[in-house]
């Protein structure tokens, strides 16, 4: 019953390893959440999904796993329908390496199966003519309108529509790492650098303080403690203009993410290239520009700073002296970007070009190797990358 389920996840590229699926047996056994095939949607995305990025994938398997199953008749034995040799041509297809140690590491391939069908056989004999995880012969959680006397009857309309709605809605879908970003994922994103440390007055009341001090002072000791902040600081530089036109949206999305995640956040603008000088306000570009000599004196090397640009121009406004398309720069964007890296080396360039495109263009390969290949594409998945850089 279960193994298409585990089958689905993997050809969702969903990790699931071996060891939380028997976890999962194990909180069946237990009698977690036992009552529908809600109940069960719950249990095996917290039990199996590591990363909430998987869980629109996870919908997808589930509703593949649990649509169109018809019955399993009173009486039935569970294990009977698994044939040794189809999983152990399961595990050669869908098992890593790693995965294969884990195994060895259990006892060996016969010492997983026989606890595999010594907890489905348990299973089976402890919910015969029951309302749990799969009845037979009683009020099966797993029935389409959620009380089939007889088995299983999972997918179809149904009569009370609750479990179907769960994960066909795939409410996670912009949560997918393959997605462009949203808002809302550029936050879930963004997270990860978060480092929070308590800082200025001490303002908030500590209990854990104050308790332990009223206990070892014999009257009222109240502490006091400084509340706790989200500490890392953010420098994000923007290419704006030209090509990046095309691209507003995205920026103003993650500009709107950053804002709410970070305290410390300062950001400027360029045009194509980093050179001698950026600024604030795209109005008055021309007129009141700051040079980048000011930002690498202020903003020291503890800050984290993201370059935001396509990287698409001409390797000359890179590469040369004058080769700027809005001023005459006395020198090459080349330097800047190298005294930038030397400045933050907790930098990174983030490319709303789809990386696939990326080879066509000269400019962004110059620039990626100016950044030591910390380039990575507006993506959750690349903006993940970009954070876990970041923190270390």
């Amino acid at each position: 019953m279960l193994l298409p389920f585990f089958t689905a996840l993997r050809d969702a590229k969903v990790p699931v390893t071996p060891k939380e699926w028997l976890h999962l047996m194990e909180a069946m056994d237990k009698d977690v959440g036992e009552h529908s095939l809600d109940d069960f949607y719950y249990l095996s995305r917290a039990v199996l999904v590591k990363d909430e990025k998987h869980y629109d994938r996870f919908d997808q398997a589930f509703g593949k796993a649990f649509k169109g199953i018809e019955s399993v008749g009173a009486g039935e034995d569970l294990t009977t329908d698994i044939p040794e040799d189809w999983l152990k041509l399961l595990n050669e297809k869908f098992l890593s390496e790693e995965e294969k140690a884990q195994i060895e590491a259990m006892g060996g391939w016969d010492k997983l199966m026989e606890t595999l069908k010594q907890r489905l056989e348990e299973q089976k004999e402890r919910h015969q003519g029951g309302n749990r995880w799969i009845g037979t012969g009683g009020t099966s959680p797993f029935g389409n309108g959620g009380y089939n006397p007889e088995g299983v009857r999972i997918g179809g309309t149904g009569k009370h529509g609750r479990a179907v709605k769960v994960w066909e809605k795939r409410e996670f879908k912009n949560l997918d790492d393959s997605v462009e970003l949203g808002t809302r994922n550029i936050k879930v994103a963004l997270r990860r650098l978060r480092r929070f440390a308590r800082q200025g007055a001490p303002d908030e009341l500590d209990i854990d303080g104050t308790i332990d001090g009223t206990a070892r002072q014999g009257w009222l000791d109240i502490h006091m403690r400084p509340e706790r902040r989200n500490t890392v600081k953010v420098l994000i530089l923007f290419d704006i203009g030209g090509s990046m036109d095309g691209h507003i949206k995205m920026c103003e999305e993650l500009f709107s993410a950053a804002k709410t995640e970070f305290k410390n956040l300062e950001f400027y603008y360029f045009h194509n290239c980093l050179y001698e000088g950026v600024w604030k306000d795209n109005r008055r570009r021309h007129a009141e520009r700051i040079p980048t000599w000011d930002l690498i004196h202020k903003y020291d090397s503890d800050w984290r700073v993201i370059f935001i640009g396509d990287a698409s121009m001409s390797p000359y406004e890179i590469t040369i002296p004058g080769g700027s398309v809005e001023h005459f720069n006395e020198e090459a964007g080349a330097v800047w970007m190298k005294r930038a890296r030397e400045q933050w080396p907790k930098s990174v360039w983030l490319n709303p070009v789809g990386e696939r495109h990326w080879h066509y263009t000269a400019s962004i390969t110059l620039l990626r190797e100016l950044m030591e290949e910390r380039m990575y594409p507006l993506t959750l998945e690349g903006l993940d990358q970009a954070m876990r850089i970041l923190t270390k």
